[in-house]
């Protein structure tokens, strides 16, 4: 018997997880008649779940039933509470009945209490996008699992370059192993850089590149996130809303602020966690500087809602935030 709960916003690393679990129990001449994947969206749909993970196999190999984006594990009623409990410790031993869902089970919930005694609880969230030590970490991770070798600036030029997308991680590591096969020698950053294509031009890198004064890298992000479709509008509500919380936790760590709950609650983010990174973002900025961008924000976004060319517009005030960041600038 196997029982799984799946859960979390990594839909690749998720689907590659499921992948492994289909080759290891389903026979592929007997899959079609062993394999049932079951939208989680209604309680009849559950227990067709449950009937169907009750069924002996056809054929050889096992059978797996995935129940899949279940809500149980928000919200369970007390009859299909029921049917979980009296079914769950009887599953045949040929059978393995899957669970997922995007959404993290709720703790106090029956239904996830009741999983918790019985299943194997995997997560896939996506790491976000500022824990730039978590990246690097599963970035080599998966470079040690591939059996790939490249030096620790390699391994960080990489992580730079995929940011938190398992699907591109996964793609580039494979190129990159293609690429290697028969060398003796690791692969450098120069390698890395040559082969792997930057898939972190976002609004967050270009926020840290204004952040510290980098005007040249600023001006490339701009450039390719509007080549990326990004709306500038959306670029500058990212922008506002990080310099915005780098000032918030600035100005609590100037006060004398130690506490990263009280500092995450008056920045208003909800993981405390999260104000280790952001000290050390702002450790070498003045609160005065980041003061003495939000009016260059406030016009860019209203020029940009009177309808000034994108591109042209972000440019210029870029320009001007960087030289706020640089260290000869004096508010």
């Amino acid at each position: 018997m196997g029982l799984y709960l799946f859960w979390g916003e990594d839909d690749f690393a998720m689907n590659e997880a499921i992948a492994t679990l289909k080759s290891t129990i389903l026979d592929e001449n007997w899959v079609q008649f062993n394999y049932d994947q079951i939208p989680g969206d209604s309680p009849d749909n559950v227990i067709q779940a449950l009937n169907q993970a009750m069924t002996p196999p056809f054929g050889m190999g096992g059978r797996l039933v995935w129940l899949e984006e279940t809500t149980l594990f928000q919200q369970c009623s007390d009859a299909l509470l029921q049917e979980l409990q009296r079914t769950l410790p009887h599953l045949p031993p040929t059978s393995t009945l899957l669970f997922s869902c995007r959404k993290k089970p709720d703790g106090r919930n029956k239904a996830t209490k009741l999983l918790q005694k019985h299943a194997d609880i995997r997560e896939f969230s996506l790491i976000p996008p500022w824990n730039t030590d978590a990246i690097l970490k599963k970035v080599r991770q998966q470079v040690q699992e591939k059996g790939l070798r490249l030096t620790p600036k390699a391994v960080q030029v990489l992580a730079e370059s995929v940011g938190n997308d398992t699907r591109f991680l996964y793609g580039e590591l494979e190129k990159l192993r293609l690429y290697s096969e028969g060398s003796p020698h690791p692969l450098d950053e120069n390698a890395i850089a040559r082969l792997v294509v930057a898939n972190t031009q976002n609004s967050l890198q270009l926020a840290a590149a204004i952040r510290d004064g980098k005007t040249p890298q600023a001006l490339g992000l701009v450039s390719d996130l509007l080549n990326r479709n990004e709306p500038a509008l959306r670029i500058v509500a990212t922008l506002i809303g990080q310099f915005r919380t780098w000032l918030i936790v600035k100005l609590m760590m100037e006060s004398g602020e130690r506490d990263e709950k009280a500092i995450a609650s008056a920045a208003d983010i909800s993981n405390p966690k999260r104000i280790y990174f952001l000290r050390k973002e702002v450790q070498s900025l003045p609160s005065a500087k980041l003061l003495a961008t939000l009016p260059l924000f406030l016009d860019l976004e209203l020029s940009l809602k009177r309808g000034a060319d994108p591109l042209e517009t972000l440019e210029r005030k870029v320009v001007e935030l960087c030289a706020v960041c640089r260290s000869e600038y004096l508010p």
